[in-house]
């Protein structure tokens, strides 16, 4: 078998002969009448009409021999078969010229007329064709049978292209993406944008990347959340605001994180966690309709459990909440692996959550929930603190925390207390994990199978 480089030095071969011959391997404009799925579509009343067409595409399998020519073209919306006959009625040059100079993953365009073969398969009959993009690499054969799964993720490119499912996949995705603005415009949010590049990171507890502004001569921080800003337009008076946004955070990568990830965000005035919830039910109900090969039940009603009666439950501890919030977030992680069902874990202790507001009933709790299912948390969403004096005193202590050596503490932000000091409206807030959403409604284990072009290690 050929080596790679040996099969792409034929190929420089033949589009130096292609230009020999006068042609341009790569020309501007391309004749296209319709798309192969609308061929498909439309076959009957197209092949009455006997008139020729154009279509455009990827050749990817090639079967005959003498003067027949059967090969397969993909144009992104399907496949479609093509026939070469030589002379009758594709002219001899252009038969000849596929031959010997067309390959497996050129683009091309064919010029013909539709008709069903003996058995009954939608063809074009080819009367001429060119080439508009010639391939210089072999397409794989098997991707599924490479050792390392990882250049899945490095040539993407190519696993869309050898793996239908995978793309299914990113289609799916972008349909329940779509699905959400829609949710969130059908009930009167407004879409907004906010700053990548902030001065301050805030919203989350995590670390950031830095980055530094030359003209400016000022490091700046990819943002970790758009939450901070997002609530400040409660206070310019935008009673609903959502954001899709990329989001940055200076972690490890594993099964669930990547570095660099999709969220969304939404803000409600005169709401809180309790109608949101019912909300981000029906929500999620709503876009597990759109992948209905998802192992999860979200039709049966979700359950409410309290995070301390889960540990109690699990490990026997029966006053959680005198662990100290990081002894007790990692015992919950070795817990969440076991909430299978639609689960919303509620009433977390303050320190855990220091965006949120205090519960009327246990100032020492939180009015807050978390969404669990397949094992993963999908969603976390509280009643927005909108006390700036109390938040101050949050902020006061997430910075001793963190001159204390918590890294992932929460910074004091002192524009954005000037502007909770100008009165923000009761609300409730929402973040949703896009990319494990996605996972988990398409059954995929790792965060890498939904995020186009994951971060991953360098190759040495």
């Amino acid at each position: 078998m050929a080596s790679i480089d040996e099969i792409r030095e034929a190929r420089l071969k033949k589009l130096q002969k292609l230009r020999e011959l006068g042609f341009n391997p790569y020309p501007i404009e391309s004749k296209q009448d319709k798309t192969l799925l609308e061929v498909s579509q439309e076959f009957d009343e197209l092949s009455k009409e006997s008139k020729d067409l154009y279509l455009v595409g990827r050749i990817l399998g090639v079967r005959g021999q003498g003067k027949i020519i059967f090969f397969d073209l993909d144009d992104g919306t399907g496949k479609f078969q093509a026939l070469l006959k030589k002379g009758e009625p594709t002219k001899e040059e252009d038969f000849d010229m596929f031959n010997e100079l067309f390959d497996i993953g050129d683009f091309i365009e064919i010029r013909g007329t539709l008709f069903l073969t003996k058995q009954n398969e939608k063809t074009m009959l080819v009367e001429s064709l060119r080439m508009l993009s010639k391939s210089l690499r072999p397409l794989p054969e098997k991707w599924h049978g490479l050792s390392d799964i990882e250049e899945r993720f490095r040539k993407r490119f190519l696993d869309i292209l050898s793996n239908p499912e995978v793309k299914e996949r990113f289609i799916l995705r972008t349909k329940i993406v779509s699905e959400i603005r829609k949710i969130l415009d059908e009930k009167g949010f407004l879409e907004v944008e906010t700053p990548v590049l902030q001065p301050l990171y805030g919203g989350a507890s995590a670390e950031p990347f830095t980055t530094h502004h030359n003209a400016l001569d000022k490091d700046f921080y990819l943002r970790i959340s758009d939450e901070l800003y997002l609530k400040r337009l409660l206070t310019g008076g935008f009673s609903k605001v959502y954001e899709i946004a990329r989001d940055f955070r200076n972690e490890g990568i594993d099964t669930t994180h990547n570095p660099e990830f999709t969220m969304l965000e939404f803000y409600e005035a005169y709401s809180d966690a309790k109608k949101q919830r019912a909300f981000v039910e029906k929500m999620i109900r709503r876009l597990a309709s759109l992948a209905p090969e998802c192992k999860v039940d979200f039709e049966k009603p979700f359950t409410v459990k309290k995070y301390a009666d889960i540990i109690t439950e699990e490990t026997g501890t029966k006053n959680p909440f005198s662990l100290p919030p990081k002894e007790l977030d990692e015992m919950f992680k070795k817990i969440r692996p076991k909430i299978i069902d639609p689960t919303f874990v509620v009433d977390y202790p303050v320190d855990m959550l220091p965006l949120t507001k205090r519960k009327d009933d246990d100032v020492g709790v939180v009015d807050a929930f978390q969404l669990y299912a397949g094992g993963i948390e999908l969603v976390k969403a509280f009643s927005e603190l909108n006390d700036p004096l109390d938040q101050r005193e949050r902020f006061e202590k997430q910075e001793k925390n963190k001159k204390a050596g918590d890294t992932e503490a929460q910074v004091l932000d002192e524009d954005f207390l000037e502007a909770m000091e100008y009165g923000i409206p009761p609300a409730g807030g929402v973040g949703i994990g896009i990319d494990r959403l996605v996972m988990l409604l398409t059954n995929v284990s790792n965060i890498k199978e939904v995020i186009l072009f994951p971060t991953l290690k360098p190759k040495k």
